[in-house]
């Protein structure tokens, strides 16, 4: 019996039925056609696919400069989750009737698209979750709790974002594993490579770091960290929440274990992310929630459970915000990642240069002229200031940004900070805006030189 009470072979036939249409093997799904302007034409040439960014905030233009937070959905993901539930609202993988057979169909091509958009070998790899941050739990509890023992090591770094922090302290407590951070380098403020190889040994069993950091903007040499840590018998987790939305990923290129990454990122709708893994690497892993679904039979005193992913997805999942993420991976891939790429790498340069011309303001993080560039945000200060005034002020300027730790609070007690203000970028946004940002900013800073006096 499956977890319907349908006999299996009925869900079977429904399942066939329903899914008749998806491709097997590795999935290389076509996008759906974009009008995609050119890479420096990008912002304009598509903000009109984000209404939300057509308002005024306190009497001003909106200036949206809070991405790494959450970027905005188009039009395209709004339509996909309306559509599904005007025409579609049903249960997955529970029922042979019409609409749960849709709606089940509608879920998995939603996944191959999640799968095609990272280069995932198949769509089974990819495991839906609310967010990063339970994905990033998912491997704590159902790999970390079964795999890790007292004398193990895992190795995070200063800069981590916290749930790639919290969810192994808590491990290691349980464990007796041993949590060791790389440091950053003086100069240019990366991850200390060096550090890292001093870190790793042979008591090294799980490396887990991001690819690009979230405060900092500082990509990281993953492919490079994965291989060394492969040479000790280390498995590797990448922190993707900032990666996979602003350049090309390739998971079959990183060669990691697992990646996890956030919807609500990559304009697609907030309550669901991903988890990727190497599908004999889920397959050792034990389930991590129980309930429907991720069962194959139920005794009174015993279960077995499903393969992977259903193993991990317990109960009725978010359905409409999975047909969003979809929907949302067939945007950026219409566009084109290696165009997205291309073009952040230059508004952010420009934002970065703007940024530091301005005076009194540090900006954290390498230089866009370090060999891996960095990505398209700059967390800063600005001497004697606090950033939370600072991005007040922004705001009754109709400019967006984050102030805060940016739940990265060890990296701020490393540099020192109590908190900084962060201006991150995505593809609507432009020049001129950057350009409001900084007239904004000296604005605010001439409020509190004046104010002082």
């Amino acid at each position: 019996m499956g977890s319907s009470g349908l006999p299996r072979s009925g869900l079977e036939l429904a399942a066939r039925a329903a899914l008749a249409s998806r491709s097997a093997g590795r999935l290389r799904l076509r996008a759906q056609a974009v009008d995609a302007p050119a890479a420096a034409e990008l912002g304009t040439g598509i903000r009109s696919d984000f209404p939300v960014l057509d308002q005024r905030v306190n009497g001003r233009p909106l200036v949206y400069f809070d991405n790494a937070a959450t970027s905005q959905k188009p039009l395209a993901v709004l339509e996909a989750m309306e559509g599904y539930y005007r025409t579609t609202n049903s249960n997955v993988h529970r029922g042979v009737h019409a609409l749960s057979a849709r709606a089940t169909a509608m879920y998995e091509a939603a996944r191959d698209r999640v799968a095609a958009f990272v280069g995932a070998g198949e769509s089974r790899e990819v495991v839906f979750t609310r967010n990063a941050s339970e994905a990033m739990n998912l491997v704590a509890y159902s790999w970390g709790m079964s795999n890790l023992r007292e004398g193990d090591e895992i190795i995070i770094s200063t800069a981590e974002h916290h749930s790639n922090i919290v969810p192994w302290q808590i491990v290691a407590k349980k464990t007796g594993a041993r949590l060791r951070a790389v440091t950053l380098t003086k100069d240019t403020e990366e991850l200390d490579m060096q550090h890292f190889r001093e870190l790793l040994s042979d008591h090294t069993k799980l490396v887990s770091l991001f690819h690009v950091s979230n405060t900092l903007g500082a990509v990281s040499p993953v492919e490079d960290i994965a291989e060394m840590a492969h040479k000790v018998g280390a498995r590797v987790l990448l922190d993707c929440c900032q990666s996979v939305p602003n350049r090309p990923v390739d998971v079959q290129d990183l060669g990691a274990d697992w990646i996890v990454a956030s919807g609500h990122k990559m304009c697609g709708p907030t309550g669901c992310g991903f988890l990727w893994g190497r599908y004999d690497v889920l397959e050792e892993m034990t389930p991590f929630m129980g309930g429907g679904e991720m069962i194959e039979d139920v005794f009174i005193s015993h279960s077995t459970y499903a393969p992977p992913p259903a193993r991990f997805e317990a109960g009725t999942p978010a359905i409409a915000e999975a047909i969003g993420l979809g929907a949302a991976c067939d945007y950026l891939s219409g566009l084109g990642m290696h165009r997205v790429h291309a073009y952040e790498q230059d508004l952010g340069a420009y934002l970065y240069d703007r940024l530091k011309s301005v005076g009194k303001v540090r900006i954290y993080g390498p230089p866009p002229s370090v060999p891996r560039s960095r990505a398209s945000l700059c967390a800063f200060n600005v001497e004697g200031l606090h950033a939370s005034d600072v991005a007040a002020l922004l705001d009754q300027q109709g400019v967006a940004v984050r102030s805060g730790h940016h739940c990265t609070q060890p990296l701020h007690q490393y540099l020192d900070v109590p908190a900084s203000a962060r201006a991150s970028l995505y593809i609507y946004n432009t020049r001129h805006e950057v350009d409001m940002f900084i007239d904004a900013l000296g604005d605010s800073i001439k409020f509190f030189t004046d104010l002082n006096f």
